[in-house]
């Protein structure tokens, strides 16, 4: 077993306390290989950010475990060498047992996620508490959920929404001891979050899909006051990125994400981590794309990754400072 503190990692706590106190929200970054992470932590040391790098279960796989503690280091010790210590929380996204947050804790995570959100209220609750009290035993902070995002995003699936119910969560919390608590208000996973019929047209004839159910969202606040409060599949699906991927040879039709402008208003409040996968990911693929397209003799994998790795910062920059508002608080 290894400990996060032995890795220069972070728990959530402090910077969650922070967040609520200072009306932003701390970024949740996810990331599979080593030019995602070095987007996100050139972007955070210079906005002055603080972040969590988000780790799914098939990341995890799909990286080794292993190599994933000794990245999370390689940030932190990155992070130094770019002139700034900022904040680094590595955090499991959507852990569904028991067995796959203990391992994430001994391999060195500072915050795990266990989404007990498809199984009955009480077996939520049962499974929540078992994760708490050994993650709470190494010190590492846990977020459970309350509610169904609906869509696709790596391991996780949903064909509908169930909104979370503000009734539940001040029982949910006290049973549980969960230090945060995701809900289900609107947000959805994947790039395609909404169907057109669900939406409407603006004046440039864009997908605008329906508000984020911000009464839900005050009733929590108001049950649980203070408590840290976590948004999943809060993608905006910058459509330019969708243009360009499409004017290169891909398919993505009616990819509609969450307007930043509604992100940034919940940021303002208890929401204080925001996740954010899809949009690296239509971001690396629009770069990847293009140089594929204007250089077909191109096999150097630095020549169209080195590219996407810089998009993929440019995005990032432009949420922390612009639609989080966490640049500056690290």
């Amino acid at each position: 077993m290894v400990s996060y503190k032995e890795l220069g990692l972070v728990n959530s706590r402090e910077l969650f306390k922070k967040a609520i106190d200072g009306k932003y929200a701390v970024p949740a970054f996810n990331f599979n290989n080593m030019e995602q992470m070095q987007a996100i932590i050139q972007a955070c040391v210079e906005t002055r950010s603080p972040v969590i790098l988000q780790v799914s279960s098939g990341a995890r796989k799909y990286a080794n475990q292993t190599i994933l503690r000794y990245m999370a280091q390689g940030a932190c010790e990155y992070a130094k060498e770019l002139g700034y210590s900022i904040p680094i929380v590595l955090h499991l996204d959507h852990g569904d047992t028991f067995e796959l947050c203990k391992s994430c804790i001994d391999y060195g995570f500072s915050s795990v996620m266990i989404d007990g959100s498809s199984h009955s209220y009480e077996d939520n609750i049962a499974l929540t508490s078992k994760v708490v009290e050994y993650a709470h035993a190494h010190d590492v902070t846990v977020e459970g959920e309350l509610g169904v995002l609906a869509g696709i995003e790596d391991e996780v699936s949903h064909e509908t929404h169930s909104y979370t119910r503000p009734e539940e969560v001040e029982d949910f919390v006290s049973k549980t001891g969960v230090d945060s608590l995701a809900i289900s208000i609107g947000t959805s996973h994947g790039a395609y979050k909404f169907k057109p019929e669900q939406c409407t047209r603006d004046k440039d004839g864009r997908l605008v899909p329906p508000p984020l159910r911000f009464d839900i969202l005050k009733e929590i606040e108001k049950r649980i006051p203070g408590f840290p409060i976590v948004l999943h599949g809060s993608s905006s699906v910058p459509q330019h990125y969708v243009d360009e991927i499409n004017k290169y040879g891909g398919k993505l039709e009616a990819a509609v994400g969450i307007p930043e402008e509604q992100l940034r208003k919940a940021a303002e409040s208890a929401v204080c981590k925001i996740n954010i996968d899809s949009d690296g990911r239509l971001a690396m693929t629009a770069a990847i794309r293009k140089v594929f397209a204007e250089k077909p003799s191109e096999f150097d994998p630095r020549k169209y990754l080195g590219p996407a790795r810089d998009e993929l910062k440019k995005l990032y920059m432009h949420k922390v400072n612009n639609v989080l508002g966490s640049a500056g608080k690290a």
